[in-house]
């Protein structure tokens, strides 16, 4: 018994010398020995130049960053507006208005009022004007953070808001609300079996669309997924318990990681059949989602992360960055190993095009990586040495998490009962984020030094959109203080337009310059009524008007 032992560790011995020759056998690969692992691990948390087979045996992976290539950045376009939105973008309202273009307002028109006409006696159909009004309540109403409040309370003479009811009465705002379609309904039935969406899937094609035609997003795009609350009838409702509303409409969206732009989205409508379960869907999303795109690098999650994934974006010249599940085949065992493991450490693993990293953020946790444009060990200097793929995942993933945030924090949802009602809202909101990325890339001093200035351009934008309803309204309010609003709206109107005359009179001008008529320097805010000259005092005529006839 002792000389087979002896052997036995003399061709362990063997096997660790000539480690760059030959492969680890089996024993050695699922060996426990606590002195190899002490051995393997240096004092940064890294591992030793090892060799390890994934979990079919098919992939070896290596230790040593020596065996990947280089990666270089391909090029990309500019990031920010296209010449399409710079040329149409001069006011937050046609900002605003590129992603509900006239076709798509016709379309609301049509269908809301051919319902209204079946649905309510005596119906008025439903103008232009009359839409706009109804999206700038919608907008106000979340600026006021009072989508949870009732709309008889938002009408109310104690506790409303007096530009609700300077715009419209609240009978002909729940007239809308109610009757509010995208489709005919009598033709629903059939269209429903071809696509659950048929209820708004004209209007939603025609919005979609125009979302990537408005930006170019940056060289880092984050693919990640939305919850739209909604706890009604719909064949599609989701449970994500890890959302805070835990039930609603899934969405898929791929952002711009500086911007949070939404540059692309995807409703999920279920499966296709109950019995089929789509083993790809992660990998169809992301492709279908990064259609059009060339060079930028993709952040997604563990639902999306996938080898083939990798390699489907490595075709289209595109890196990946996510984190992967721990169920993959293509991943070594030794990563998945947490029990001798110390806090903060990290393990990596190297192909010739792609990396991964198992980090331990606290005892019993393992964060596994994998990232097709990391090709170093690179840990940060600090206590808790983080991995530059974590960093870089944390830094980008966080643009999906803010489009969420900021679409919740100003939603314009009401409650309904029907999900084309809630998808729509969404839109609403979505629009209006783009909106305002939009506006404030071309206008990048607009409000520079608020904080708060996405609540501003809500609200200019709310307030754009129900100016004309207010000042065509046949029949005026009643209440006091709607009557005050309205006025206050007309004064603040009529003091725009005499400071436009005012400025186009001929009068001081704001810029200085020097009098026509010294020879010395003189330099005068003060210009002749007549010729519009810069003149000073002493070369002033004073002239009656009289006179001046």
């Amino acid at each position: 018994m002792e000389s087979s032992d002896s052997e036995k560790t003399d061709h362990s011995s063997d096997n660790q010398d000539d480690s760059d020759e030959s492969m680890p056998t089996e024993e050695s690969l699922n060996s426990d020995d606590e002195e190899e692992d002490e051995n393997d691990v240096r004092d940064d948390g890294c591992v030793e130049d090892t060799t390890w087979r994934s979990k079919t045996k098919g992939i070896l992976w290596s230790s040593s960053h020596e065996v990947a290539q280089v990666y270089v950045h391909p090029p990309v376009l500019m990031s920010g507006p296209t010449y399409y939105a710079l040329a149409r973008t001069c006011s937050p309202e046609s900002a605003f208005f590129l992603y509900f273009t006239e076709d798509m307002v016709h379309l609301i028109l049509s269908c809301t009022n051919l319902q209204g006409r079946r649905a309510i006696p005596g119906w008025k159909d439903v103008s232009e004007v009359d839409l706009r009004a109804y999206l700038g309540l919608l907008i106000l109403s979340g600026v006021f953070r009072s989508h949870h409040e009732s709309t008889k309370s938002l009408w109310g003479k104690e506790s409303g808001r007096a530009l609700f009811a300077a715009t419209m009465s609240e009978k002909r705002f729940c007239q809308i609300n109610k009757v509010l379609c995208f489709d005919d309904r009598p033709t629903r039935a059939d269209r429903y079996g071809e696509d659950r969406l048929a209820p708004i899937l004209d209007l939603w094609r025609t919005w979609s669309g125009l979302l990537p035609k408005m930006f170019n997003p940056g060289r880092d795009v984050c693919v990640g997924q939305q919850l739209v609350p909604f706890r009604g009838r719909c064949s599609f409702k989701q449970c994500v318990p890890s959302k805070p509303a835990k039930y609603g409409l899934k969405i898929w969206a791929l952002c711009d990681v500086s911007t949070s732009y939404a540059w692309k989205m995807r409703v999920y409508t279920g499966r296709s059949s109950p019995a089929q379960r789509e083993k790809t869907q992660g990998t169809r999303v992301v492709l279908d989602l990064s259609d059009g795109l060339e060079g930028h690098t993709v952040t997604t999650d563990n639902c999306f992360t996938s080898f083939p994934l990798a390699a489907e974006l490595r075709k289209r010249e595109m890196a990946l960055v996510g984190t992967i599940r721990h169920n993959k085949p293509q991943i070594p065992p030794q990563l998945l190993l947490t029990k001798d493991r110390q806090v903060f450490s990290s393990v990596f693993a190297f192909l010739s095009d792609r990396t991964l990293v198992s980090y331990v953020p606290k005892r019993g946790k393992n964060v596994l990586l994998m990232s097709t444009k990391h090709r170093a060990p690179e840990v940060e200097r600090s206590v808790k040495r983080k991995p530059q793929m974590v960093l870089d995942y944390a830094f980008c993933k966080r643009a999906a998490d803010h489009l969420d945030q900021a679409c919740a924090t100003y939603t314009c949802r009401r409650k309904s009962r029907r999900w084309p009602m809630t998808l729509f809202y969404h839109m609403v909101d979505v629009s209006c984020f783009n909106a305002f990325v939009i506006f404030t890339s071309v206008n990048p001093e607009w409000n520079a030094n608020k904080g708060y200035r996405r609540r501003v351009f809500l609200e200019t934008l709310g307030r754009a959109l129900v100016a004309p309803a207010m000042a065509n309204r046949s029949r005026p309010p009643r209440e006091g203080f709607a009557v005050r609003a309205k006025g206050e709206e007309v004064e603040v109107k009529k003091e725009e337009e005499d400071e436009e005359e005012e400025e186009a009179r001929p009068g001081p001008s704001r810029k200085r310059r020097q009098c026509c008529l010294c020879t010395q320097r003189r330099r005068v805010i003060t210009q002749c009524s007549t010729c519009g000259k810069p003149t000073c005092n002493d070369h002033f005529k004073r002239v009656c008007y009289k006179c001046c006839l």
